[in-house]
């Protein structure tokens, strides 16, 4: 095969290596993700293969999933779950993009403010400001994290 290998190549080939190493928690996280990758892709009108930016978006609600389950588990005394979420959050975060600063994303959503002149139309313009941010932090920044920002911007 020439170039490299996409995505959903790199978790099967990774998840062989993981099953003959006995590395359990790095095996059944990449199951469960490759799983979910293969929902999506039969999800659809047709089923298809997903690009590795799809499947990079799989791979960002995976890892949200986790971290938001290991705060409720946290929330209810479950420490012992908590920290597998974590730690399956942590093998995921492995495929994901570096994730950006705070610093960085305070920079974009500046850029797109000033893109889209919102500056003054307050929290009208929030889905034109997350409309030019979103693309740029695909993959790269919590959504959430991303909206306070705007609406700290806009507000």
């Amino acid at each position: 095969m020439t170039g490299m290998a996409t995505l959903k190549e790199q978790l099967r080939t990774d998840l062989t290596t993981a099953i003959k190493a006995r590395d359990t928690l790095s095996s059944s996280t990449l199951r469960m993700v490759l799983t979910s990758i293969t929902n999506a892709e039969v999800a659809g009108k047709e089923a298809r293969e997903l690009s590795d930016e799809e499947v990079v978006g799989v791979l960002s609600s995976e890892a949200k999933r986790r971290r938001e389950a290991a705060v409720a588990f946290d929330e209810g005394g479950r420490a012992e779950s908590a920290e597998k979420e974590r730690a399956e959050a942590g093998v995921i975060a492995h495929y994901l993009p570096e994730q950006l600063t705070a610093d960085e994303i305070q920079q974009l959503v500046t850029a797109a403010v000033e893109q889209t002149g919102a500056a003054g139309e307050g929290m009208r313009a929030m889905g034109k400001v997350m409309g030019v941010v979103q693309p740029q932090v695909k993959g790269r920044a919590d959504g959430g994290a991303v909206a306070a920002e705007v609406r700290r911007q806009l507000g």
